[in-house]
């Protein structure tokens, strides 16, 4: 339908146009589902807090500064360049922004489309018509109009829903991996710490074990130790320092990897010896039914849930008429100084389409049965990464607890395996046993005091892991609202030309 009118009165036709439109909206609906949180199995308790040492005061949540807790001064100057410079977190943060702007793209939805634009014809009429004016003509014309779709089936709505949805995944991705890099650089300190710790321990064996030397060849020389006793003391210092070398490779791989989690290339950091004396904090292991507000990652998880049902209903409008409306207002003339007078004016309502779907081979049904099976998956995923975040917190408790009874026992050990090598030196000294015997002493006694070193460094990275499995001291209520989703609307979006801050 297209209702053309030329020199006529258009605002009581606008004016009924209008209130038609209001009655639309008024009496449209939102076609799907509305979004219900998928239910998940929630333990009471954690099977492995078993005499499970609670922080003091028994506070119930991780700080926001969760690596505070190990009291390491260096370990919290590098963990506060991690938001400044991470490139994947600032790769992360413009994503959202992405995000964001979707939300702002799909609520434009919302509104008519207007346009301006001006034309001129130059022609001639075929010979042997009859026109009013013979050989070539021109015709100048402006026009300004306007089209809307209103959304009567709640597709809009829907689409706008799924995209704040979507922000809101965002926004929790982004502080999941936030919090994945601090961890990963918590755990890549603690490790560096501990070759620190090892290297000085060979360093301090090299050291014994060269005076071994020397008191062995002092007693080759003087005729009372074998030639093979001289020869297994230097083969025992060689590979002891070989291996105390070949650490140092780890180390420094360790440095660069943490020099790219804050953001610089590996020449530009260095961190210094100091000793390894982290004490193993307490951490407050929140309750399994508070676990699930506390992880950015199920919290994307169940935001992206959110979206694809929403995107259900997206599907379904596709079934119900569209209807499109257009109005245009312009100026035509064959002179162009006659283009801007009254009676060159011309207005129209229309076209004015109602699209019905009758038939299309079933690609709706297909895109419909598609959102369903989307949102099937997703809530596969939530449920999925709950119970992923039962199991980290589950694994990394078992961890510490099993590895403080390791390390009780370590320690007999160690001081077993240093009594061992005090005792045979002494008999090798007065003769009573060979220098093999010594050097099994030594290397038991290296090995021992290695594995503590190692068994502290493993109970630091599994704090790490527990911080990162309760959260990291994040909260849902974190996440952005739904207003906060769409970003910050401003006025330049509304001009004809783009005008785009790029700070």
């Amino acid at each position: 339908m297209n209702l053309n009118f030329v020199k006529r009165p258009m605002t009581a036709c606008l004016f009924r146009l209008l209130i038609a439109c209001a009655l639309l909206m008024l009496s449209a609906c939102t076609v799907g589902p509305d979004y219900v949180l998928p239910t998940t199995a929630i333990p009471e308790s954690y099977k492995e807090l078993k005499d499970w040492k609670q922080a003091q005061p028994q506070d119930d949540v991780l700080p926001d500064h969760w690596w505070e807790i190990f009291h390491d001064a260096k370990l919290s100057e590098l963990e506060a360049q991690v938001n400044k410079a991470n490139q994947s977190i600032i790769q992360a943060e413009a994503q959202y922004k992405q995000a964001q702007t979707m939300v702002q793209g799909a609520a434009a939805a919302y509104f008519p489309t207007a346009q301006a634009s001006a034309t001129m014809n130059r022609f001639r009429a075929a010979s042997g018509q009859s026109v009013a004016v013979n050989g070539v003509k021109y015709l100048f014309g402006t026009v300004v109009s306007a089209a809307w779709a209103p959304d009567l089936w709640g597709s809009v709505r829907r689409q706008v829903e799924s995209s704040e949805d979507s922000a809101q995944a965002s926004a929790a991705n982004l502080q999941a991996l936030r919090l994945n890099s601090q961890a990963a650089l918590a755990q890549s300190y603690f490790q560096l710490r501990a070759l620190d710790a090892q290297i000085k321990l060979m360093n301090d064996t090299l050291n014994a074990y060269d005076k071994s030397l020397q008191i062995t060849k002092n007693r080759y020389i003087a005729g009372v130790a074998a030639k093979s006793d001289l020869v297994s003391a230097e083969t025992q210092l060689e590979s002891t320092r070989a291996q105390m070398i070949n650490l140092g490779i780890v180390r420094v791989q360790l440095e660069h990897a943490i020099a790219v989690l804050i953001g610089k290339a590996p020449a530009e950091l260095s961190i210094e010896v100091v000793p390894f004396n982290v004490a193993i904090p307490s951490i407050p292991a929140s309750l399994p039914s508070q676990l699930l507000e506390r992880r950015p990652d199920v919290a994307a998880a169940e935001r992206a849930a959110a979206a694809a049902n929403a995107q259900i209903g997206v599907a379904k409008a596709a079934y119900f008429p569209n209807l499109n409306l257009a109005v245009s207002n312009g100026q035509q003339a064959n002179i162009l100084s006659n283009l801007m007078t009254t009676g060159a004016r011309y207005w129209a309502l229309g076209p004015a389409a109602l699209a019905i779907p009758l038939f299309d081979g079933g690609a709706r049904s297909a895109q419909l049965q598609q959102a369903i099976d989307v949102y099937d998956a997703s809530v596969a995923g939530y449920r999925q990464a709950v119970l992923v975040s039962f199991q980290q917190v589950e694994d990394n408790l078992a961890a510490l607890r099993i590895l403080e009874e390791e390390v009780a026992s370590q320690n007999k050990a160690v001081a077993s395996a240093h009594k061992a090598l005090e005792l045979t030196t002494n008999q090798y000294q007065a003769g009573t046993v060979s220098y093999l015997n010594v050097i099994v002493n030594q290397t038991t006694a290296l090995s021992n005091d290695i594995t503590a070193v190692n068994l502290q460094s493993q109970r630091l990275v599994a704090a790490v892991q527990l911080a990162k499995a309760l959260g990291g001291g994040w909260n849902n209520k974190a996440l952005p609202t739904r207003d906060q989703a769409g970003g910050e609307v401003k006025w330049s979006q509304f001009l004809p030309v783009p005008i785009v801050d790029k700070d």
